[in-house]
Order: C-alpha cells, then sequence, then structure tokens
C-alpha cells in the first residue's frame, strides 16, 4: 500500500503555503506521495475572482516543484465536486493506497459546512495542520463538538494507517504567512502571468497522466 497524502483546494493560485504544508505532512505521517487535488470548483467559494483550472493547475505544478507531489485536477475527470463523493471514488480506483485527508485549521473552521462531512471523517484519516491566526480557534471549531473524542496523539502520527476510523491528528507547523488571498490582493493579475509562461498542450495530469482540456 502506498501511503497517500491528498490536499484538495482551489490553488487560486498555487504557493509556498501549500508546498509547507506538504513537506511536514510528509514528514509526520510518513508518507510516500501528496497530491493536489486541484478542485474544478469550490462549492463554498464564490466563483468570481477564481482563476480558469488550467492556470490554477499550471500554478500549483510550479509550486511543487522538487517535491514528491502530484498535481491532478482527477476530480475533472471522476465528476466530482464535493470531497466525500471524491474520496469514494478515489478508494475505488486505487485500492493499492492508503489515503490520508490533510487540511489547514483555517478549512477546519468550516469543516461542518462540507457535505456529508461526519462521513469524511469515517472513510479516511484527518490530518489538521496548523495555519497562522487559526490555531487557537481550532479547538473550539464547530465539527470538534463530533470529532474531539476521535483525536490521537500528534506523536503516533506515523501510526495512522492503523488507526480505527474515525481518527483525527493536529500538527504543528512553524509559522507561514503565505495566503492565496493575499496573494491575489498583492497581485489581482497573476493568473494573465501564469498564462504566458507555460504550453497549455504541455500540461498532463500527474495522477491520470492524460492531458488537461
Amino acid at each position: 500500500m502506498t501511503m497517500t497524502g491528498l490536499l484538495g483546494g482551489s490553488f487560486n493560485p498555487g504557493h509556498r503555503g501549500h508546498r509547507q504544508i506538504s513537506i511536514h505532512a510528509a514528514r509526520a505521517l510518513g508518507l510516500q506521495e501528496v497530491w493536489w487535488l486541484v478542485s474544478p470548483g469550490n462549492p463554498l467559494k464564490d466563483a468570481k475572482g477564481m482563476a480558469p483550472l488550467l492556470l490554477r493547475f499550471a500554478s500549483a505544478r510550479k509550486a511543487a516543484r522538487g517535491l514528491p507531489v502530484r498535481v491532478t485536477a482527477i476530480e475533472q475527470e471522476l465528476g466530482t465536486r464535493y470531497t466525500v463523493d471524491t474520496l469514494r471514488a478515489l478508494r475505488r480506483r486505487f485500492p493499492d493506497r492508503q489515503f490520508v485527508w490533510l487540511m489547514g485549521a483555517d478549512n477546519l473552521q468550516q469543516f461542518h459546512l462540507w457535505r456529508d462531512w461526519r462521513q469524511i471523517a469515517r472513510l479516511v484519516p484527518i490530518a489538521v495542520v496548523s495555519r497562522p491566526g487559526y490555531d487557537a480557534d481550532a479547538p473550539a471549531a464547530r465539527a470538534m463538538g463530533w470529532l474531539r473524542r476521535f483525536v490521537r496523539p500528534a506523536d503516533q502520527a506515523r501510526h495512522w494507517t492503523k488507526w480505527r476510523l474515525p481518527a483525527l491528528v493536529l500538527l504543528k507547523l512553524p509559522p507561514d504567512p503565505t495566503s492565496a488571498t493575499g496573494i491575489r490582493a498583492a497581485d489581482p493579475d497573476w493568473h494573465k502571468k501564469t498564462a504566458k509562461s507555460f504550453n497549455p498542450k504541455a500540461l498532463r495530469d500527474g495522477v491520470t497522466r492524460r492531458p488537461l482540456t
């Protein structure tokens, strides 16, 4: 079984924070790979201001350079928009992998809004990585009212494949203030620059190896 972390998001754009989460989680959890799931469209985010999938994918590939990370838009092929559906599909399609869901503490704050969020926790272990400005409120997140009983010690994180589900672990990460919101505020035209720096026909999905269209 290949131990694989799943980091979902808009990657609008991909950035250093995504790198740091992946590096830290891979070390703490003993992961062999991390997959960045570039969402075709986040149901909880306004489509306004969202760059096209190709540009977000290209930015994620650039941010992941040199890491054991596969950048994928497989949700577009699967036809899924909700994490619970994506996880079910991935578990069926890749039975030789064990998946753990990676999320920042900022996402834990709204986890209770995700479709079938309790079912997500029953499908895969969840590793919540610290994010500046959100860590203090993470224990009080609404979803933690149910998840708290399933929290596992961080020093046992490498044993996640043996945990009985649901299971959640809180991982501390050296603070990195980088955020996609901040990048867009500082450079609203980032996607236009990205469009000039890559050949769309050369983009291939990191998991399926198919060209992106």
